[in-house]
């Protein structure tokens, strides 16, 4: 099987979750920017967890398939087509052969994840798919898709979880009237993003911990995947002393010397000298693949045990769609099987 990339919007890129196992030899880990919703998506056609995905930015693509196959478009709030007609977000689709997959716009969010059926199948880097575009490594020979390209889908076993999703969508029309839409994180203008103290808060003056806790940031236009770059108060510094570089994670908070924060994300670099003020709870991280230049956050300051009784509870929502799907794909076996 076959996807033809017609057109390829804004980035789009292969994508999954990364290859943190090599950022002790200096390797990004980068991947998706929304974990949540690029795993979701597996989950709802049959793939594992970890397959690769499609990381569509904004709008504009269009891809045609030569084959029918399961896809799930979860993420961002997209208008989405397939010869004029509407596909729903959040639900396992059939998408027919030759029928071509056009992202019109955006209602909120930024970025889109679709899986289809099987995973997308380029060469494994370092055990990841991903794309990391400043090394030109994974993904598609290291770069973002390009108009006429051709990406491969990775086989489904029969009675593979993948076969059994497209059995019981050619059953029921195409559409699955189950979805997985309480996940969506609907984005607003404002959001409030939830942090923890960083090894480097007391760094901050007292004027600077206001700032941190009671201003609003504007998202920067020189922010991408490696981070975002805030404007607004200053998060003024007690010292200016520099530091030695130390190892930084998804969703660290950094104070350059213009004293305006960067939130580091997916393609972040391993080590950073910069103070580390705060810490982004990884339940709150999916946010940002939503937001744009010009978009504005807040930050809330909670505990640590917050942050990972907020994670245990996504984990916990995950295993129960697991559950729900292997349910549901047991129901139907049961229907169709012979008496």
């Amino acid at each position: 099987m076959a996807l033809t990339v017609m057109r390829p919007g804004l980035l789009t890129t292969v994508q999954d979750l990364g290859r943190p196992a090599y950022q002790q030899h200096g390797v990004v880990s980068g991947g998706v920017m929304d974990e949540g919703a690029a795993r979701v998506a597996n989950l709802l056609v049959g793939n594992d967890e970890e397959m690769a995905v499609l990381e569509l930015t904004m709008a504009g693509a269009e891809l045609r398939t030569d084959e029918d196959i399961v896809i799930a478009i979860c993420g961002g709030d997209m208008v989405v087509v397939a010869d004029g007609e509407s596909v729903p977000l959040w639900r396992p689709v059939l998408w027919r052969e030759g029928s071509v997959l056009s992202f019109l716009t955006r209602r909120s969010g930024c970025r889109a994840y679709l899986a289809v059926s099987g995973g997308i199948d380029v060469p494994l880097v370092m055990g990841s798919r991903s794309t990391y575009l400043r090394a030109g490594i994974g993904g598609l020979d290291g770069r973002a898709l390009r108009k006429g390209d051709k990406l491969s889908m990775l086989l489904s076993a029969p009675g593979s979880k993948q076969a059994q999703v497209m059995h019981m969508l050619r059953g029921q029309g195409g559409t699955s009237p189950w979805h997985a839409g309480h996940f969506a994180t609907m984005h607003t203008p404002m959001h409030v993003i939830r942090i923890m103290p960083g090894t480097h808060l007391d760094r901050l003056s007292e004027e600077g911990k206001r700032a941190l806790l009671q201003m609003a940031f504007q998202v920067g236009v020189r922010s991408d995947r490696m981070g975002y770059r805030l404007e607004g108060a200053a998060l003024r510094l007690n010292t200016k002393d520099e530091l030695l570089s130390e190892a930084v994670a998804a969703g660290t908070i950094q104070v350059p010397g213009d004293e305006q924060p960067i939130v580091l994300l997916a393609d972040r670099q391993t080590t950073g000298g910069y103070p580390r003020v705060a810490q982004v709870a990884a339940v709150d991280l999916p946010i940002f693949a939503g937001l744009k230049p010009g978009d504005e956050v807040r930050f809330q300051l909670i505990t640590h045990q917050e942050a990972e009784r907020l994670l245990l509870q996504r984990e916990r929502d995950i295993d129960v769609l697991k559950a729900g799907i292997a349910l549901k794909m047991k129901k139907a076996r049961a229907v169709s099987a012979p008496t």
